[in-house]
């Protein structure tokens, strides 16, 4: 760390804690938008369970965009599901969409734990990150064309805020790491924290789709805690990729389930 940095980071240790400053940090550390909010990332990781409510006003913004390309400009729905993914993985800044190619590119090493995590944390990009990123990518966009084409478009705001819960269901299963921006995150969240954002995410989900809604926050809470088991199986810890991986993946999930209780209920 540069002497500028260090004293940057002081600068915002001295500054009195807030809770509008830590929202506004955690936006501005996950997100392109242009808040410019700065502070330490210990209070930035005290407000981790509100990453749902953040996930919701992107997804909101994501809906204004699909129901324009829908409705206004008559866009098929397979186009408006490419489009609103790739918005989704721009205003998150790729952190979350690199995170799970490094993820992918770690789990295919045969090695120990520490082999894998090099291989996670380094600047290269193999076949396994790929992989999976081409897997996870093509299964969201294809789920949800499936649920725009019956002619719902909550599920927009209900998948990013449902990626945000398996953020959180990563966090709440599973151990930290000695050192990375992982866990910090890991370490704010409780079961009381995680179990206020479930309430705040299922609440929104079921006056925006019923219980198809509710549906989706579940397929979110699934694929987090899915990542954190085959973290602890490759890595014995979870470090900022996996949570970053655990986003993307719980957004595929809570698409899924959605996809699956239209068709089924």
């Amino acid at each position: 760390m540069s002497e500028k940095d260090k004293i940057k980071d002081d600068y915002f240790r001295e500054e009195k804690s807030s809770m509008l400053r830590s929202i506004g940090g955690l936006i501005t550390f996950s997100t392109i938008l242009p808040l410019n909010s700065y502070t330490s990332i210990e209070e930035m990781a005290k407000m981790t369970w509100f990453w749902p409510l953040i996930g919701a006003f992107i997804g909101v913004i994501g809906l204004i965009i699909s129901y324009f390309l829908l409705e206004i400009l008559f866009l098929p729905s397979l186009v408006v599901a490419a489009i609103s993914y790739s918005f989704f993985l721009i205003i998150n800044g790729f952190h979350h969409m690199d995170g799970l190619i490094d993820f992918g590119d770690a789990i295919m090493v045969h090695g120990s734990p520490e082999e894998k995590i090099t291989v996670m944390r380094d600047s290269m990009i193999g076949t396994g990150g790929i992989a999976i990123f081409f897997i996870v990518a093509i299964i969201t966009v294809s789920t949800l064309n499936s649920i725009l084409a019956i002619g719902i478009i909550s599920p927009i705001i209900i998948c990013e805020m449902s990626a945000k819960i398996g953020l959180l269901s990563s966090c709440i299963s599973s151990k930290p790491g000695p050192d990375g921006t992982g866990k910090y995150f890991i370490k704010s969240m409780t079961i009381s924290k995680f179990i206020i954002a479930l309430i705040l995410a299922i609440a929104i989900s079921y006056l925006l789709a019923s219980f198809i809604g509710v549906f989706g926050v579940l397929g979110g809470v699934f694929g987090g805690a899915f990542m954190s088991y085959i973290s602890e199986k490759n890595f014995k810890i979870a470090t900022g990729d996996v949570l970053g991986a655990s986003n993307e993946v719980g957004r595929m999930f809570s698409l899924l389930t959605m996809i699956i209780a239209l068709i089924w209920i």
